[in-house]
């Protein structure tokens, strides 16, 4: 009986070619082409791959592919036992998309977690850490002649703000706003910020108030 094996072998070599030169126009890898030309099927890394490097090969040589086909399954019983190259080599050669697939999909994973992870952080933060305060006007030792003043700065939009222990609107950019009655002498400014978390944040100033002609 003809072999596929022996078919393939012999109109290579009728053609003169090398192995290198069938594996470098059909990219089918010399080792392959090396077992299927000694009917040594059972390495090749699964059935689909030898039934499609045995048609790509007779295609190659202008053989008839379904000719030689089917002598390759009347050559090689693919309901026996097949059995793969070696482990390794085997994932290797089967499966790299998958591999692939899987370490695209841990990496996805990873970086999804730690923008999730940093998105909460970042609207946590004032879980452990004080509120931003920083006070505009007025200034340290600042020397004022009027009877009312105004405070102002800045915070996170989200706390309390309290100027002497009155409570101040923040607005939606963190700042805020106070007018105060002063008397001469010296006065002294308490600015205190509270966030939903309870974390504080304050400024004292002290400052000069002269009578206003």
């Amino acid at each position: 009986m003809v072999k596929a094996s022996e078919r393939l072998r012999e109109e290579r070599a009728e053609k003169g070619l090398s192995l290198e030169e069938v594996s470098q126009s059909t990219k089918i890898k010399v080792v392959y082409l090396e077992y299927i030309e000694k009917g040594e099927y059972e390495k090749l890394p699964s059935v689909s791959h030898a039934s499609g490097f045995v048609r790509n090969y007779a295609k190659f040589l202008g053989l008839n592919d379904e000719e030689v086909l089917g002598l390759f399954r009347r050559e090689f019983d693919t309901n026996t036992a097949y059995r793969v190259l070696p482990k390794g080599f085997e994932e290797k050669e089967e499966f790299p998309l998958r591999r692939i697939k899987i370490r695209q999909a841990f990496f996805v994973i990873g970086f999804i977690f730690l923008l999730l992870t940093g998105y909460i952080l970042f609207q946590y933060r004032y879980a452990f850490i004080d509120p931003p305060l920083d006070l505009n006007s007025p200034k340290e030792e600042e020397v004022v002649a009027a009877t009312q003043i105004t405070v102002s700065g800045t915070t996170d939009a989200d706390s309390t703000v309290y100027v002497n222990k009155n409570v101040v609107t923040v607005g939606k950019d963190g700042s805020f706003e106070k007018r105060l009655s002063v008397f001469p002498g010296k006065f002294t400014i308490e600015v205190k910020a509270v966030n939903k978390f309870g974390k504080t944040a304050e400024i004292k100033r002290v400052i000069e108030i002269k009578p206003a002609y």
